[in-house]
């Protein structure tokens, strides 16, 4: 089951729509054109991001046209003076569009930082136009929630990180991308069943307070759980006493262990974790339970957990839900999708740029490319973001892109890597989506590759992301010819 495999061509703003409208009326609608998908800063303050979402943006697009029923609501919208929007003559053309972009994307589990394009389209200027919205959907939650995942398992060390954020996540789509780019991004389960369905994500869960409030005493509701899933014993044991529900857990354990199982563990979900957690600890090794896991939960993110890693926390597996599902220290990305570059049929590439007067919205002309350099330990050294004219053979100097001023040079002799990957030519996909395991892995090595300084939670190492010179150039005398143009409109 691919829930965007079906016919989501209104899944956009209508200003896409009133766009491409005005394309074909003024017939530019087949103008071939180059828009990226980007980012401006790195989420929650860190230094990358870990990109995901891709394979939705695939589905959407092997789906993507306008059915019947998706024609006959474009008919019925009106204007301010009571008349049709779109005249039937534009929605016929909608009746018999195919995509036939080119994408180049960067794949699923890199990590990628500001200004790179995550995704670059290619081709006639009114689908590209059209497909802005579902992209940026797609591209910017997945991407947002595999990074905050990234950063919650880091905090862990190792220890194993759940995602049991359903409840709180934004409806039934946000619930299930949750699930899918928290997975990548290093949780090791979830407690969404359809997304384990749909995704094949590992599903993990037990039971919760209203089961122990079921029951007239808590050692029977332990007992009577017991009986029911021998194999699934944690705990929740902060229901009344948290040290007293230990206690009453330890007693089931054994009556488990009499009977050929063993008792998982228990759960805490509220109190000082810290210290009920060496309390937990204690009781359960002296016990004989020494292998049984203490889960903990109670609106963790990384902070909070680096803050219980430095108590001496005695907890061995983390529960994390509302702060990773909502984001909610920085519930969006904030990517964007920039035209770059346009021409007619038989004409030269005219580049495009946006200017602002702040540096960093001043996008980047172009068809671009990633390029990632790695010394000879597979180490990354930096990123390079050139112009498809630009040579790549050689030492590569570049112009830092976060401040437009500080240069670097990359020598000639570093292994390089194209980040951008073919996904559709022509329209029709050329690749073939790994399985979502096989994301996960590849970013645990990605992060592997770069220095654990760039992951602090306090300022952060920064790592090498510029322009190639010649394209770094090319912007600055654009970005001059634009504001000399502007200038001569304003005092004539």
């Amino acid at each position: 089951m691919q829930p965007y495999a079906t016919s989501l061509s209104l899944l956009t703003d209508l200003y896409q729509l009133t766009m491409a409208y005005g394309y074909w009326k003024n017939d530019l609608h087949e103008h071939e054109a180059v828009f990226h998908l980007t980012f401006r800063r790195a989420p929650f303050g860190g230094a990358f991001a870990l990109c995901a979402g891709l394979a939705h943006v695939i589905d959407f697009l092997e789906s993507f046209s306008f059915d019947g029923e998706d024609l006959a609501y474009l008919a019925g919208l009106q204007g301010n003076d009571d008349l049709a929007l779109f005249e039937p003559a534009f929605l016929s053309y909608l009746a018999e569009l195919r995509f036939s972009c080119d994408i180049d994307a960067i794949e699923e589990g890199q990590v990628v930082f500001a200004h790179e394009p995550l995704v670059r389209v290619r081709g006639p200027l009114l689908q590209a136009q059209l497909i802005e919205t579902a992209l940026l959907n797609m591209v910017n939650f997945q991407t947002l929630i595999a990074t905050k995942a990234a950063r919650v398992c880091w905090a862990a060390q190792g220890e194993p990180v759940l995602e049991f954020g359903l409840r709180r996540a934004q409806g039934i789509d946000g619930g299930l991308s949750v699930s899918r780019a928290a997975y990548i991004g290093g949780c090791i389960g979830t407690s969404n069943v359809l997304a384990g369905r749909l995704y094949g994500v590992p599903v993990k869960g037990t039971h919760a307070h209203s089961w122990v409030m079921s029951f007239d005493a808590e050692l029977d509701a332990f007992r009577a759980y017991a009986r029911a899933m021998p194999n699934n014993c944690v705990f929740l044991v902060d229901t009344y006493d948290t040290v007293q529900g230990v206690r009453r857990a330890i007693e089931v354990g054994h009556e488990l262990r009499a009977q050929g199982f063993e008792m998982l563990g228990i759960r805490l979900d509220s109190g000082d974790l810290a210290e009920l957690s060496k309390v937990a600890r204690r009781l359960l090794d002296e016990a004989g339970f020494p292998q049984a896991s203490i889960v903990a939960s109670n609106d963790l993110d990384e902070r909070i957990i680096q803050s219980l890693k430095n108590q001496g926390a005695r907890i061995g597996v983390w529960g994390v839900g509302t702060n990773l599902a909502t984001a909610k220290d920085q519930p969006a990305l904030g990517g964007v999708y920039k035209l770059a570059a346009l021409r007619a049929a038989g004409e030269e590439w005219k580049y495009r740029i946006k200017l602002s007067e702040q540096t960093i919205k001043v996008s980047n002309p172009g068809i671009q490319d990633v390029v990632r350099h790695f010394d000879a330990a597979g180490c990354a050294l930096g990123d390079v973001i050139h112009d498809h004219a630009d040579p790549r053979a050689g030492a590569v100097a570049a112009v830092l892109a976060q401040d437009s001023v500080t240069r670097f040079e990359l020598p000639a002799d570093t292994r390089r890597e194209s980040l951008l990957q073919p996904i559709f030519r022509a329209g029709a996909r050329v690749y073939q989506c790994p399985e979502l395991e096989t994301v996960r892995q590849r970013a645990l090595q990605q992060l592997a590759v770069f220095p654990a300084s760039m992951r602090r939670f306090e300022n952060p190492a920064l790592y090498r992301v510029g322009l190639s010179a010649r394209l770094h150039g090319l912007k600055l005398a654009m970005v001059e010819e634009l504001r000399q143009q502007v200038a001569g409109t304003a005092g004539n």
